[in-house]
């Protein structure tokens, strides 16, 4: 039976660094895969928020985000306007009201979000309302709940046992891993240059990193916070 996938993202990127395989690989198995990204980007480059003074980038971003999802295969994506890397500012319940609009639009049976150990504030305050909007109550939709590793944001957090991103749940990504790279690739705005691990090269050395960790030619890594069958 296809499954309803939904994927829960703070910054137009993450969803791709985070689970882009995954992502592709669900489309090519028929299940239904819509994008939720909360936050706008871009603007905590700045001193004070303007979204005024970066309209032309954010739409810029915006259209980058269409084509990356676009060549995954996404069904949906919606982009939110949460203030970039400022959303410890927002009442949590405001934050957890907003998914659970999706999840009551989406129904989905999988998610996917991102880890609470990340050092960045929107990944920890997303992954804080998702856990909270779960709460497996009877008759719920939601069976598995997956938290994926955002390069250049999870490793960078100091490791502590509460941040430490432990991985126990993999997903081959051999047979998508182009289309992972292509969708990347489409961000090319934020994405950087090697070393840096937002780099295409340091993405493609964990995927056969996380891939050798299983006996897989690539893979991503997640933290199953739960799963109900």
């Amino acid at each position: 039976m296809n499954k309803s996938v939904l994927v829960i993202a703070a910054h137009p990127d993450d969803e791709v660094l985070g689970c882009g395989g995954a992502i592709a690989k669900h489309v090519r198995e028929g299940d239904v895969v819509n994008v939720v990204i909360l936050a706008e980007g871009l603007t905590s480059r700045e001193q004070k928020r303007n979204r005024e003074l970066l309209k032309m980038e954010l739409n810029e971003l915006a259209a980058s985000a269409r084509k990356a999802n676009e060549i995954l295969g996404v069904s949906s994506l919606t982009i939110g306007s949460f203030p970039d890397n400022r959303m410890d500012g927002i009442e949590r319940l405001d934050v957890i009201k907003e998914i659970e609009k999706y999840i009551s639009q989406f129904m989905p049976d999988i998610i996917y979000t991102h880890y609470g150990g990340d050092v960045n504030i929107d990944h920890r305050v997303i992954y804080d309302a998702v856990v909270t909007a779960c709460r497996p109550v009877p008759q719920y939709c939601v069976k598995q709940l997956l938290f994926f590793e955002t390069p250049s944001s999870t490793e960078w957090q100091i490791p502590n046992p509460s941040s430490h991103f432990g991985p126990n749940w993999f997903v081959d990504i051999s047979g998508v891993i182009d289309l992972k790279k292509e969708a990347l690739s489409a961000y090319a705005s934020e994405m950087r240059d090697w070393p840096h691990p937002r780099s295409i090269r340091a993405i493609e050395y964990l995927a056969f990193w996380r891939g050798a960790c299983i006996g897989v030619e690539t893979a991503e890594a997640f933290v199953l916070g739960r799963n109900i069958t």
